[in-house]
């Protein structure tokens, strides 16, 4: 992300955020609202969503839709939840989405939705609104991140360019290839099951009535 351009930086995860949730008639609707943002504020990146978004605009919802559901599949090593890349199913990532739940509420973002604290959309949300803290969550994800890329573009789907474009405001050069992108990680995902699936897609991860380029979270009330 360009320090000179911060908000350009936010704006571009805002965007992407909204991108990588389910594809429900909210996203159609707001497609003109994503346009004009990013014709705006022109992030690094831009081009990238742009393109996206001209793809959902030509595309039929159901299809899209159809096309979302096959596409994030943890079976086929494509999934939009971040601890998974670390932990695996395993009793850690149970404390993983914990600790991702006290970042938010440290800084004033209480998560009290269905949805899962480490689902991308809400992670990129997060860095959109708090952008140190954020680019160091995603960078704590970034091998992550970057195979989750990598698979997208094998897989030849439009989703490819919103995660090119969000590991662009990233430091440093993306890996060009899987063994690159998994020598980031000390290690890939455990394989111990202990039935922690994902919880499915289509829900704002901070609550209704978000609006972009800012998003409407819910600010923690103390008592």
């Amino acid at each position: 992300m360009s320090p000179e351009n911060p908000e350009n930086g936010a704006v571009l995860r805002l965007v992407a955020a909204r991108c990588l949730r389910y594809p429900d008639e909210l996203l159609y609707a707001q497609l003109p609202l994503l346009q004009a943002a990013l014709d705006e504020f022109q992030p690094p990146g831009a081009q990238r969503l742009r393109s996206f978004v001209d793809a959902v605009a030509a595309t039929e919802p159901l299809d899209l839709a159809a096309h979302y559901t096959a596409t994030f599949d943890t079976r086929n090593r494509r999934c939009l939840y971040l601890t998974w890349w670390t932990d695996g199913d395993t009793r850690r990532r149970g404390l993983s989405l914990v600790r991702l739940k006290r970042i938010y509420r440290d800084h004033g973002l209480e998560f009290s939705h269905e949805e899962l604290p480490d689902f991308l959309p809400a992670v990129l949300e997060f860095a959109g609104r708090h952008e140190e803290p954020g680019t160091e969550l995603l960078q704590e994800h970034r091998a992550g991140l970057e195979l989750l890329r990598l698979a997208l573009i094998e897989a030849g789907t439009p989703y490819a360019d919103v995660l090119e474009a969000v590991c662009a405001t990233l430091p440093g050069a993306s890996p060009t290839t899987k063994a690159e992108a998994k020598a980031l990680a000390k290690a890939g995902p455990p394989q111990e099951s202990v039935g922690l699936e994902p919880r499915g897609p289509g829900v704002e991860p901070f609550g209704p009535g978000v609006e972009l380029p800012w998003p409407g979270f819910p600010e923690r009330k103390d008592s």
